[in-house]
């Protein structure tokens, strides 16, 4: 099937408050005045150390680095809601310009376009929508053999609406895609000598010892309940094994291992360590970790390494597979940020939002590389950790509006999970009004559906689909059997789910 790439351009994101003044398209080219280089200062202050090294790694002038993420800040909040408009002929997002100073959007229908140019964004018209691209990443994973290494990666790349295929050997690949039953169309293979590695002996914010001889980084500091704890790189340590701090000191043990497959851990600490929400900025200072915003496509980001200290560069692409010696490893970010061994399991940082650890790449930050990081979604719903930030432990939800209520259900998503409750549903005897109140921390857009059993299956009778950190659903139905769905659109972070029924 041939495949439309139709741009259609449209204008910057409007302003917001404080007087932010963006760098428009073509600005990366101009020296920006002192007055809106002040102006974007004032209202967007980067950690110590982030705007030196996105000048320094991405060659960028001081102005072109500020102007890339006050765009990037203003920008990002525009993509959950324009996925969500546009379901299933979402093709994907990603920053373009040296500035970030455009968001394209792709779609499958050209119905889409002013919708699309009514944000702030630029419309691509593609042929395949990103949820194909993905399905079709997925079956290519469980068909290309992990030895020999046929493929070292694969991933899908928005930007050009197809799945990505590194190889050593093309040819070979080529075949065993042929035999994989997939859509052809939709592969593009690409020679490679690209091998990706674990990066072991490593540290990220902080070196920990496992054992007398090994060490990884911590990654971001977590808690689960009163525990206090970090998250590091799976292929660091194993259940059970203990750790010891930078200076030799007795730590903790690790609870819990994931490598491979994923390449994700955590470490529990014990009470002489006390873990802050923040990073090691490479220079004496630290990064603060105020939530987890998921970065887009093209976004800047950056990463703290024992080894290499603090490198910037952008998000590739996600949800990429990679074959390491010791097997696959699903899920992880494809960016352009380099590393070396010793920064395995540091920290990903966008600005003040946690990503993700790393897991590992190929080059070094002497030539440039690329390397792979695990998101920090799926860490910290693997075993159920709160990730500390500056908003305290746990950071309390907005307003409290939701309690009071009969039936109460909490839990935590990241991007793009669901909850049900109750996980079989409520019946209700008679008709009456079915009353819902959702609440989630600030940052996050979680949204409600009220869901009614018809036959075999539910379907959605009430939504409550807005930005904010409150959803509420009042609907009054019929006598039947009722449950609650909740859906992270955008962020991740607890929820308090209060609800009745008549």
């Amino acid at each position: 099937m041939p495949r439309r790439h139709v741009a259609i351009t449209g204008c910057v994101l409007a302003i917001t408050a404080l007087t932010l003044t963006a760098v428009p398209a073509g600005a990366e080219r101009q020296t920006a005045s002192p007055t809106a280089a002040v102006t974007a200062l004032a209202a967007l202050k980067p950690p110590p150390g982030m705007l030196e090294a996105l000048q320094r790694d991405l060659g960028l002038t001081a102005a072109q680095a500020q102007a890339r993420l006050l765009n990037e800040a203003r920008m990002t909040p525009v993509v959950p809601q324009i996925q969500k408009a546009l379901g299933a002929r979402f093709g994907g997002a990603w920053f373009r310009g040296t500035a970030a100073q455009n968001l394209v959007v792709a779609t499958t229908s050209t119905a889409d376009i002013p919708q699309i140019l009514a944000a702030g964004a630029k419309a691509e018209v593609v042929t395949w929508p990103l949820a194909h691209l993905l399905s079709v990443k997925r079956k290519l994973d469980q068909a290309l053999p992990v030895r020999p290494v046929v493929a070292s990666v694969r991933y899908v790349d928005v930007k050009t609406n197809k799945v990505v295929v590194l190889a050593p050997k093309p040819e070979a690949a080529e075949i065993l895609i042929e035999s994989a039953g997939v859509d052809k169309s939709v592969v593009v293979v690409l020679p490679s000598n690209e091998q990706p590695r674990p990066l072991y002996d490593l540290v990220g914010g902080q070196t920990y010892y496992i054992g007398d001889t090994s060490r990884c980084s911590i990654g971001f500091p977590v808690f689960k309940g009163t525990q206090n704890g970090f998250i590091t790189a799976g292929h660091c340590g194993k259940p059970g094994q203990t750790t010891t701090g930078f200076n030799r000191v007795a730590q903790g043990v690790f609870q819990g291992s994931s490598f491979p497959t994923n390449d994700y851990a955590w470490v529990a600490v014990d009470a002489n360590w006390r873990s802050k929400p923040a990073v090691d900025n490479g220079e004496g200072g630290t990064v603060p970790v105020v939530s987890a915003k998921v970065a887009v496509e093209g976004a800047s980001v950056c990463r703290s390494g024992s080894t290499t200290d603090w490198h910037c560069g952008v998000i590739q692409q996600r949800d990429a597979s990679v074959t390491y010696p010791q097997g696959n490893v699903f899920g992880l970010t494809r960016t352009n940020v380099c590393a070396e061994s010793g920064d395995s399991g540091g920290s990903f940082i966008a600005v003040d939002q946690a990503q993700g650890i790393a897991s590992g790449g190929s080059g070094d930050c002497s030539l440039g590389g690329t390397t792979y990081f695990q998101p920090i979604g799926p860490i910290l719903n693997a075993y159920g950790l709160s990730l500390q930030t500056t908003a305290g432990n746990p950071p309390a939800l907005s307003t409290g509006t939701c309690t009071g209520y009969p039936r109460a259900a909490t839990g935590t998503l990241s991007s793009g999970q669901t909850a049900q409750t109750p996980a079989l549903g409520y019946k209700s005897i008679t008709t009456g009004t079915h009353s819902g109140c959702l609440e989630t921390n600030a940052g996050a857009d979680f949204d409600l559906y009220l869901q009614k059993r018809t036959g075999s299956t539910w379907r959605n009778v009430a939504a409550a689909e807005g930005v904010t950190p409150l959803e509420q659903i009042a609907y009054t139905g019929t006598a039947g059997l009722y449950r609650y769905q909740v859906v992270s659109s955008s962020g991740i972070g607890p929820y308090t789910l209060g609800f009745n029924a008549p």
